[in-house]
């Protein structure tokens, strides 16, 4: 992947808002939804997009990347020890200029040196030290809305180079953290866990509001004074929307058990939200005949609110 701020089109100084807006811009230029039978090269260029996305709209990795530690693709540039000091691989200066007899790492007093040094001895005989578990790692995913609505697997490459598939549960919310026990460092008592934050990326159409799932749909005049047929999409595919004769602008229409699933697979309901548009452009015709209806037929809806 090329550098994160060029694939989305905005600067290093972008604002978090700023690299919101410019992928959604690009997610609707290239989401395979919109672009069905299209080339590979459109699938790969939302891909490209979506984990440049990942890597800067993430404070912390966009940091690092920042920073120069981490690459285009999260991982670390060279190696960065971890832990604390390293008992026994170096001397270490002692308090009177000299070095230390037990290796330990610099900084430590006498008492803290005599306490490693006869740690343990204040257990009762035969009573085992606790073994201590590895630490804990934690991971970034960036998944698709729908897949985050609907479920599915997900690869992710650990830093042990270890490749899995994750199983990303039904409805899962952003920011919901997965927990997968013994994927993270080793220690004596066994590894610990690797923890996978979820960022559900944000979708061209649709917007969540817990089980709920909203869309407003587009329709013309002719659509909305006659009243007609009109396809929309939904989680799992199109479906056929009746439009009432007479329909305005705001009205909500709902489909049962189009939202969003919850853990035990009972899904929510979808709301479609109607917005009247008018043709691109200056229609002569169009005014022509409304000016003349108009005559006839003025209205104001805004008398009902009081506002004339």
């Amino acid at each position: 992947m090329s550098d994160p701020y060029q694939t989305l089109g905005v600067t290093r100084s972008a604002t978090a808002a700023e690299i919101k807006s410019a992928y959604r811009k690009l997610a609707k230029k290239y989401h395979p939804d919109l672009n069905q039978g299209g080339s590979k090269g459109v699938e790969q260029k939302f891909k490209e997009i979506t984990a440049a996305y990942d890597l800067v709209s993430d404070p912390a990795k966009r940091a690092k990347y920042d920073r120069g530690e981490i690459d285009e693709q999260g991982q670390e540039r060279g190696f960065h020890p971890r832990g604390g000091a390293r008992y026994g691989t170096r001397s270490s200066s002692n308090g009177n200029g000299g070095s230390s007899p037990f290796g330990f790492g610099g900084g430590m007093g006498m008492d803290d040196i005599l306490s490693e040094f006869f740690r343990g001895t204040t257990r009762q005989s035969g009573e085992a030290a606790p073994a201590e578990k590895g630490a804990d790692v934690a991971y970034t995913m960036t998944v698709p809305f729908v897949e985050a609505c609907l479920g599915g697997t997900k690869r992710l490459t650990l830093d042990s180079k270890k490749t899995i598939d994750v199983t990303i549960p039904a409805g899962t919310e952003d920011g919901h953290k997965l927990r997968l026990r013994g994927l993270g460092h080793a220690g004596v008592g066994g590894s610990g866990a690797a923890i996978i934050e979820i960022k559900v990326a944000p979708h061209p159409f649709f917007r969540r509001e817990g089980n709920a799932l909203h869309l407003d749909v587009p329709i013309s005049l002719p659509e909305a004074l006659l009243g007609e047929k009109v396809t929309i999409p939904t989680l799992d595919g199109s479906v056929a929307l009746r439009v009432h004769k007479g329909a305005n602008t705001g009205s909500v229409m709902r489909l049962k058990g189009k939202g969003i699933p919850n853990p035990k697979g009972e899904a929510g309901d979808m709301f479609a939200t109607l917005k009247i548009m008018l043709p691109d452009g200056e229609d002569a015709d169009l005014a022509t005949l409304i000016e003349k209806w108009a005559k006839k037929k003025a209205y104001n809806p805004r008398k009902k609110l009081g506002w004339a």
